[in-house]
């Protein structure tokens, strides 16, 4: 990217001539967005993305041709660090995880799309996921199956070890309790923490709440 570093480029993927100059518009009303090319399919905007390598594909997902999740698809195995916001008239779960599997940052529906574009905009742009708040319910449940697979890797100890450090018991408490060694329950803490990604007790106990292990 030359010249201004500020400047988010932006390509914009939609079969609706219409629908773009509408988005067009609204993201080139502030300072620091420009689009700089526009498509009408899948295909194009895929050529249009090694052409222009903008810094983010606004990318609409029911399209003739190939479609924008596959679109999307052959754009991130080209370029990993490509960074997509989806915007679709499509508010369920199957397309969410699809689009998130395959590394799009957001996913914003077509119904908040013109109140929520820009800012999904700059934080996809920075890097950073962008849901809106109609996909929410979706993601959350999506996070629980994340969880509750990770969950199911615990051996049976392991998991009793979880629950009740989740309840605050020290190492020492569970110890006395289940009768075996502060090492051992030390050993499983490790092992459960590893397993379940958790950096920290403070970790531990929102994935607990959140599985619902234990009650807040």
């Amino acid at each position: 990217m030359s010249g201004m570093q500020s400047t988010i480029t932006v390509l914009l993927v939609d079969d609706h001539e219409v629908v773009r100059g509408g988005y067009r518009r609204l993201l080139e009303s502030t300072d620091d967005i420009e689009v700089i090319a526009e498509a009408g399919n899948g295909e194009e905007a895929y050529s249009l993305y090694l052409e222009h390598q903008p810094g983010v594909v606004v990318m609409d997902l029911s399209m003739p041709g190939i479609g924008g999740l596959d679109a999307s698809r052959r754009i991130l195995v080209r370029d990993r660090e490509a960074r997509i916001l989806v915007f679709s008239v499509h508010e369920n779960e199957v397309f969410l995880n699809r689009a998130l599997d395959q590394g799009v940052l957001g996913y914003i529906s077509k119904r908040s799309a013109s109140r929520v574009m820009v800012e999904a905009v700059r934080q996809v742009a920075a890097g950073e996921p962008f849901i809106g708040q109609e996909m929410m319910p979706f993601l959350i449940k999506r996070k629980a199956s994340a969880d509750s697979q990770l969950v199911n890797g615990l051996s049976p100890r392991e998991f009793e070890v979880f629950r009740l450090r989740a309840e605050g018991l020290s190492v020492n408490d569970i110890a006395q309790l289940l009768n075996v060694s502060p090492k051992t329950i030390g050993h499983h803490n490790t092992s459960l923490k590893q397993k379940l990604g958790a950096a920290n007790d403070a970790e531990l106990t929102r994935l607990a709440i959140r599985l619902g292990v234990i009650t807040p």
